[in-house]
């Protein structure tokens, strides 16, 4: 298989990675980790499932690896902002107090190199659920890890048939009514705050949906997440905002060896 190459970022944002669970897909996000360099790093919540290991302990070596990446990281001089969210909450007590040359903010502003101004967070503040009825969305995750599982078990029977990754949970996303007006309603409240706080936009995760789009003249970016989607927002040297759907190139790249080598340049953007 032939490796792609390294590739060279101004900003990456990764959130949503949910270690301690099982569904987090490490050994994938190790691998993007691997083939990328940048100067800025925002781990922009839910990096840590406190949720989950409240009720057992799972830590295999791969999610240790990724922290590792992370302190490597900024041990060698790249800015990491660690934005905690709803499922690492506890963290957010320490706002303002590094570890091991990783910062933990409530929030950030980042500025682009074209000069464009975005509020970075994790977003749950802005999610009726968890902030109103925590006990329904301790139910919602539990019905959400059954269809992780579920994806898994589906993942592993197509990676036997020869095709690529396919995320069960984000096609039921994009079915259910009620799950495509919470997202509707979440990207309008993140966007309302981005225009409250004079910014250009919002650069946010929690609800595992990859998305870049204008809402009212407010740049809505969603980074996606490491359990379904397999994506990082990346920012280029001239200012570019592009995600990356790691899962799919790299499964590209092993399904069609010899028309997929060239993954570098197979990265594509969603709607801009």
């Amino acid at each position: 298989m032939t490796e792609p190459a390294l590739r060279r970022y101004r900003s990456v944002f990764l959130s949503d990675i949910h270690l301690g669970t099982r569904g987090c897909q490490a050994e994938l996000l190790l691998d993007f980790i691997r083939h990328m360099e940048c100067d800025r790093l925002y781990l922009v919540g839910d990096i840590v499932d406190g949720w989950k290991m409240k009720t057992g302990w799972y830590w295999p070596q791969a999610h240790n690896d990724v922290v590792q990446k992370f302190l490597r990281m900024a041990r060698k001089g790249v800015t990491v902002t660690y934005i905690p969210g709803n499922h690492d909450d506890r963290i957010r007590d320490f706002c303002g107090v590094h570890f091991g040359g990783v910062v933990v903010a409530r929030d950030a502003i980042h500025e682009t190199a074209d000069g464009r101004r975005f509020l970075v967070t994790h977003g749950d503040e802005f999610d009726g659920i968890v902030q109103h009825a925590r006990w329904l969305a301790f139910v919602g995750d539990w019905s959400y890890r059954a269809i992780l599982a579920a994806n898994t078990l589906m993942n592993r029977v197509r990676r036997q048939l020869g095709f690529g990754y396919w995320s069960f949970s984000a096609f039921l996303k994009t079915k259910v009514k009620n799950a495509l007006q919470f997202i509707e309603n979440y990207e309008a409240a993140v966007a309302a705050e981005a225009r409250r706080r004079g910014v250009d936009g919002v650069i946010c995760g929690h609800i595992h949906k990859a998305e870049m789009r204008d809402i009212d003249g407010v740049a809505y970016v969603n980074d996606g997440d490491w359990v379904e989607s397999c994506t990082a927002l990346v920012e280029h040297m001239d200012g570019r905002l592009e995600i990356l759907e790691w899962a799919r190139l790299r499964s590209w790249s092993v399904i069609d060896r010899t028309a997929r080598t060239h993954a570098p340049g197979l990265a594509e953007p969603l709607a801009a």
